[in-house]
Parts: structure tokens; C-alpha cells; sequence
């Protein structure tokens, strides 16, 4: 179906408000996914910096399910009529905590919306903005970039990987595994089947295996560094999606310190970059 430029930047401007409580299982959930202890997210305690991704999460009825498992198109989102999506990166800044126990009140807006085409087919971008509020001031600013795009083809060469970076000044290494996948997809109540259904994501999407999420990687490298500077302060963070990381094969989480940033990236097995990542410090 032809992508419909006029009818998509109708949905620019478009603004819902949601609310949440920020109860402590799912951090204590995430927090048995990650294999960490769990005794430091009672009432009074702080949602760790990407850790509010566990609420306000997309509760599509099972009718309105497509067949990858996302939610069907439409509703809030534009209708983009583009088979693939991801969520390729965004931007954060943290100027307050979201403490356990409260009620917060995103406002998310969609700033724009773009398509373009190239080589690799035709792409839609949509990029949306979302404001968490406790008590009416606004804790944490949220941008977000959503890619559409075109199926590949059978002839269609593979985006050329980017070298990683060196110099790391820590790295851990982890070998996701199909339970952490699915684990987290349940936490995060993500459908879409190229994260746990491996017949899908290599016999439909043409992957070698299951898909690592992007938020769960950006996840990871906030914990390196949390884990390396307990003690910083965290003001902002962003991260973007290089090159899919898959189940089984080992990923290696690395950061430098740079004065008061912080340079964070993911690499494959092959020693190409999956994800690059920039955090500041107060």
C-alpha cells in the first residue's frame, strides 16, 4: 500500500495522558531477570533510571493483536502500513526520581512524523515525546524514535556492521538466553514474536535467531554503569540502535569514562556494535 505522507502528519500534535502506580513487583521482578537482589525496592525506594519502561506498558486486547504480535496499527499511533517495526533509540534526562508507591502521569505527544526512501526501501519515522509527572512536575523527558520500514528482500544486501568501539574502561559479557528473552518480553507484555518464537523470527522475519530488545541492551548498559559509579548522578542518557544482537551469542557490554559522561556501547560476537550509548553525569 502507498505511504500516504498527508494522512500521516495529521497525527503530529496528537497527545494522550496516561496514569500508573509505581508498585515494587515488577522491579523486583526485573530485578530476578537480571540477577540482582530485590530488597532495595520497597516503599521509599527510587525507580532505577530506564526501569520506568516496566510501567505504562501497551495492554492491547487479544483481538487487536496483528500477526507478528504488536499491537494492530492505528489508534494513537499513525497507521503506518510498513510491515517492520522497531524501536531504533531515544533520548532521556532525569530531573527528579519516580519514588516507589507513587501515581505518575505521562503525557506522551507525537512530534513528527517522516518518510523517506532509499536503498534499503521505504522508511517512516515517528518520533514521540513522553513527560512522567509526580505530583505535577515532571520527573523524567522521554524522546523517542519508532522506524517503519519495508520487509527485505531475498536479494537485498544486509546494512554493512559498524566496527566497535575500543578503549573500554569496564565490560561484562553476558550469552542471552531464550528464557531472559521471553522473561523480559512478559515484563515488559511485548508480543512481538522475534523476541520468543524462534520458528517466527528465523522462518518469518529471516533472522539467525531470537531477537535481543533494544530497551532490554540500553537496559543492561545503565546497569554497568550504575554498578561501576553507584554513587553518580545520572542526568541523562541516550542510546541508538546499531545492529540486531541474538539469543545464544555472546554480547559484550562496555563503557569508558569520559570527565562527567559516559561513552556505552553493546557488541556481537563478530566484534561489530549493536548499540551506542552517551549518559551524563551531575
Amino acid at each position: 500500500m502507498p505511504i500516504d505522507e498527508k494522512l500521516l502528519t495529521q497525527w503530529i500534535g496528537r497527545q494522550e495522558t496516561q496514569r500508573d502506580l509505581l508498585t515494587s513487583v515488577p522491579l523486583r521482578a526485573l530485578a530476578a531477570v537480571l540477577d540482582h537482589e530485590d530488597d532495595a525496592y520497597g516503599g521509599g525506594a527510587q525507580v532505577p533510571p530506564l526501569w520506568h519502561w516496566l510501567y505504562f506498558l501497551p495492554l492491547a486486547r487479544q483481538t487487536n493483536v496483528g500477526a507478528d504480535g504488536h499491537p494492530q496499527r492505528g489508534g494513537f499511533l499513525p497507521p503506518v502500513s510498513l510491515p517492520r517495526r522497531m524501536w531504533a533509540g531515544g533520548r532521556l534526562s532525569f530531573s527528579g526520581s519516580l519514588p516507589v508507591g507513587s501515581e505518575v502521569e505521562r503525557t506522551t505527544t507525537i512530534t513528527d512524523v517522516t518518510h523517506k526512501a532509499g536503498r534499503s526501501g521505504e522508511l517512516v519515522f515517528v518520533k514521540l515525546l513522553h513527560e512522567l509527572a509526580v505530583a505535577g512536575e515532571v520527573r523524567v523527558r522521554e524522546e523517542q524514535d519508532i522506524v517503519y520500514r519495508d520487509a527485505p528482500g531475498p536479494n537485498d544486501p544486509p546494512a554493512a556492521p559498524q566496527p566497535a568501539p575500543t578503549g573500554a574502561h569496564w565490560i561484562k559479557e553476558i550469552v542471552p538466553d531464550p528464557v531472559l528473552l521471553f522473561r523480559y518480553s512478559a515484563l515488559t507484555f511485548n508480543g512481538h514474536r522475534i523476541h520468543y518464537d524462534r520458528p517466527y523470527a528465523t522462518e518469518e522475519e529471516g533472522y539467525p535467531g531470537l531477537v535481543v530488545h533494544g530497551p532490554l541492551i540500553a537496559t543492561l548498559l545503565m546497569n554497568l554503569l550504575r554498578e561501576q559509579l553507584p554513587q553518580a548522578q545520572i542526568t541523562a542518557f541516550s542510546f541508538r540502535a546499531m545492529r540486531p544482537a541474538f539469543d545464544q551469542r555472546a554480547l559484550r557490554l562496555c563503557a569508558r569514562a569520559e570527565g562527567n559522561r559516559v561513552h556505552l556501547w553493546a557488541v556481537d560476537e563478530q566484534g561489530f556494535l549493536c548499540m551506542d550509548a552517551r549518559a551524563e553525569l551531575a
